[in-house]
């Protein structure tokens, strides 16, 4: 099993301690986190790419408790090992699109995919060498999803992909992550209060606070 959560609980300072299911998963399986506004699933996200410590539980990926790795360790784990599509693309404005991609190679120390070609699967290959401020909502969240694959990680988390998108371009863009997911082997998890995403994830979960 690549991907095990077990008696998982956290607590932020001053707030109750919110206590998330079991679940595992597999590589090239995929699993739909649902959730609304506040009921903990971005911090289960946290959890899952090793930038929170557990008060109690853990997660395990590909046999490697996360909360018994820290520090600079635990940010080479995770870039040889977990991409992550955040919300907002956090792309780096001084360089262009392909240097962004560059970049996860050179803090991963992970020769990973072959930039151009990833580029030309997600289908803004015509944008390798621009300025990311010139992009629009959709490349630049193409952009994202690219830097997360480029290091072929074992694990994808996807936080809200679909958020701010129609009903098309929702279905167009959970099929670009299981498509490439399914290329690279990995293990998908997608964080959002979007129910549409059901439409296309039949396995999920959801969180609750109490």
């Amino acid at each position: 099993m690549l991907v095990e959560v077990k008696s998982l609980q956290y607590a932020h300072p001053g707030q109750r301690s919110i206590v998330f299911p079991d679940f595992s998963l597999d590589s090239g399986e995929s699993l739909l986190i649902l959730g609304k506004s506040g009921s903990g699933k971005t911090t289960l996200l946290n959890l899952l790419a090793g930038l929170l410590r557990p008060n109690q539980g853990g997660v395990v990926l590909d046999g490697v408790r996360l909360s018994t790795i820290s520090g600079q360790k635990m940010d080479l784990f995770r870039g040889k090992n977990i991409g992550i599509v955040f919300q907002k693309p956090h792309l780096i404005a001084a360089l262009n699109v392909q240097q962004n991609l560059e970049l996860a190679h050179f803090f991963s120390k992970k020769k990973g995919q072959d930039i151009p070609q990833l580029l030309l699967d997600l289908g803004i290959s015509s944008k390798a060498k621009a300025a990311v401020m010139t992009l629009s909502e959709g490349e630049a969240q193409r952009v994202s999803i690219a830097r997360a694959l480029a290091n072929s990680p074992k694990l994808i988390l996807a936080d809200e992909p679909t958020s701010s998108l129609d009903d098309e371009n929702t279905e167009n863009v959970i099929a670009l992550l299981k498509s490439q997911a399914a290329k690279i082997g990995a293990a998908l998890i997608i964080v959002t209060h979007d129910q549409r995403v059901k439409n296309q994830v039949s396995n999920f979960i959801e969180v609750k606070a109490s």
